[in-house]
């Protein structure tokens, strides 16, 4: 099995190619990584995870619509993504555990007192994993461990993990 650990960075304030040479910087990034895993053979086991920065769905963001606007959940990243995601057909484990209708956040600020109380939370950390591997994944055990963020000092991102049976 192999594991692929990213970290994408969230892309600047602006969500515009030209205005903003770090968005730009992220949607090539993710245009590249699209090319580099659709050469590969999908039957591979292959776990991608980590904080890809785009919440792809409109319950993996507190407010979709005052969130399309804002870096990490425009169209345009939430498409990049989702042609990641189709480009080895892999399976999003932790959305595919919960109902797409259910809220879902791995990420909170830190300007909230209480991340729970104000609960403007994002979905940007993911794990996906190839045809070849999904179905070593045991059923309902991918999760965000959302009880570490309340942790003292904590991360403003919540762990997240899944059971393989392999």
């Amino acid at each position: 099995m192999e594991i692929q650990n990213f970290y994408i960075p969230a892309g600047g304030d602006i969500p515009d190619r030209v205005l903003n040479p770090k968005f730009d910087h992220k949607l090539d990034f993710y245009a590249r990584l699209t090319r580099q895993f659709a050469a590969r053979d999908p039957r591979a086991p292959l776990l991608v995870a980590g904080d890809l920065n785009i919440a792809p769905g409109e319950n993996d963001v507190w407010n979709h619509r005052y969130m399309s606007k804002i870096v990490s959940h425009t169209p345009i990243e939430v498409e990049a993504m989702r042609a990641l995601q189709a480009s080895l057909g892999f399976a999003d484990v932790v959305r595919d555990a919960h109902p797409e209708d259910q809220k879902l956040a791995s990420w909170w600020s830190y300007r909230a007192a209480d991340f729970r109380q104000s609960n403007r939370g994002l979905r940007l950390d993911h794990l996906w994993t190839s045809p070849g591997l999904t179905p070593a994944v045991v059923p309902g055990s991918a999760r965000i461990h959302e009880d570490v963020r309340a942790w003292e000092r904590p991360s403003d991102h919540a762990p997240v993990a899944l059971d393989l049976a392999v």
